[in-house]
């Protein structure tokens, strides 16, 4: 079972989540779970650090329902390394698993997220993983975490003209920077656009292949 944690205690948002992460691993036993000691959303450092607790507190629980991988379902990749620390498993970030499929694609990316609040804290993760030659820029869309999530006409057409301006600065593809938007990258996706990148799908894509291999090192 992959287990996708997602930081903010929004269970609607978990909801989508998982929805995405089952379209991009059908037949795969995929679950989540809301840290309910979170806030609302994460935006921003402050929100983040106010995740942590209760995102490391569900760790034992995990172990405990058989989780072969988890997954923290914000792109800030709140607590990740604090939960690798202590986790019984393979741990990745949606955040960092979309610029390692980025990269793998080839060429330069860009990132469209949320607030500006949170440009800072992805910067800094790009730059910690060593693709800030890679990166072509984050770029803030203005709009807030749930406003996203729940989509609409507006929400679309912001997302859309900030995914063609990353394009224009020279990204091959684009990493959709928030949870939230998993669930819009087929109606955000253009015949010779940029390719988009959800994090979601890629971290549940990479977390079948971590879960493999540290399987193979065990075996040998």
């Amino acid at each position: 079972m992959i287990l996708f944690i997602n930081p903010n205690s929004s269970a609607h948002m978990t909801e989508s989540i998982v929805a995405a992460a089952r379209e991009a691993l059908p037949g795969v036993a995929i679950e989540g779970w809301t840290n309910a000691e979170g806030p609302v959303a994460i935006q921003g450092a402050d929100d983040g650090e106010a995740a942590v607790p209760g995102l490391l507190a569900l760790l034992p629980a995990a172990q405990a329902a058989g989780a072969r991988a988890i997954v923290i379902a914000c792109f800030d990749d709140t607590g990740l390394d604090g939960a690798r620390a202590m986790a019984h498993c393979p741990v990745l970030g949606i955040g960092q698993a979309g610029f390692h499929m980025a990269v793998l694609m080839g060429g330069r990316f860009g990132v469209v997220t949320t607030l500006p609040i949170s440009v800072p804290v992805i910067e800094g993760n790009i730059a910690s993983y060593g693709f800030a030659d890679a990166c072509t820029g984050v770029r803030p869309s203005g709009l807030p975490v749930l406003a996203v999530e729940e989509g609409g006409d507006d929400v679309l057409a912001t997302l859309d003209r900030e995914i063609t301006a990353a394009a224009a600065d020279g990204a091959r593809s684009v990493v959709l920077g928030c949870a939230g938007m998993a669930r819009h990258r087929s109606v955000l996706s253009r015949p010779g656009g940029p390719l988009l990148i959800d994090g979601v799908a890629a971290s549940a894509l990479l977390a079948v292949a971590a879960h493999g291999y540290v399987g193979t090192r065990s075996a040998a």
